[in-house]
């Protein structure tokens, strides 16, 4: 059996990226493909337990970081390596380029930590591909409040997210194979047939 892929979404918080992954699951099922969505921090019982925690709860940044990789970590085992292994794609809303972002860009968690933590939990396992929404911070702080209450990430200030969306980029020209970086600024119909012309060369 062939192995599944593995595709991410990423993008600060307002950027539309979860609005676009039912579309890509369902492309990618007229294909014949079984397709699992998940989402970072979650996609486990226990990921789930953990993500109200770290959306609602106060804690030292470091706390905060191990947290999410012992949710990602339960994550890849419970859910994302055996669907892989069974030739699956799995779409997750989120993974470890969101915590060189947040915890990383946003938050000035020193790179190397992040990236120790990175080699520790999934050492041999990167997205195939990754999904970077991105969008002039005016545009997300728009989207955000006028859709639904904040938790504390999105309720951070606007330097916060500066930096996390610098940190966004720095990933994705670090990795320019793995990354494609969309304007979200963009029209429903134009983002979908950019989706489009990305997934027919997987």
């Amino acid at each position: 059996m062939t192995t599944g892929q593995f595709i991410t979404f990423e993008g600060i918080d307002g950027a539309g990226k979860s609005t676009h992954i039912g579309f890509v699951a369902e492309r990618l099922r007229q294909r014949g493909l079984t397709v699992v969505t998940t989402r970072e921090p979650g996609g486990t019982a226990l990921g789930e337990r953990l993500r109200e925690l770290l959306l609602h709860e106060k804690m030292h940044l470091e706390t905060e970081t191990l947290l999410m990789f012992a949710a990602r970590r339960e994550h890849l085992a419970q859910l994302i390596e055996p669907a892989l292994a069974r030739g699956e794609w799995v779409i997750s809303d989120r993974f470890t380029d969101a915590s060189f972002a947040y915890q990383g860009g946003g938050r000035k968690l020193p790179f190397d930590k992040l990236r120790a933590l990175e080699q520790w939990v999934h050492p041999h396992l990167q997205p195939d591909l990754t999904l970077l929404f991105d969008v002039p911070l005016e545009v997300a702080r728009a989207r955000l409040d006028a859709t639904r209450d904040l938790d504390r990430f999105e309720q951070e200030k606007a330097e916060f997210f500066a930096a996390t969306r610098a940190a966004y980029l720095q990933r994705a020209a670090e990795f320019p194979t793995r990354f494609r970086v969309i304007d979200s600024t963009r029209s429903l119909e134009q983002t979908h047939a950019r989706l489009d012309e990305i997934l027919a060369t997987l």
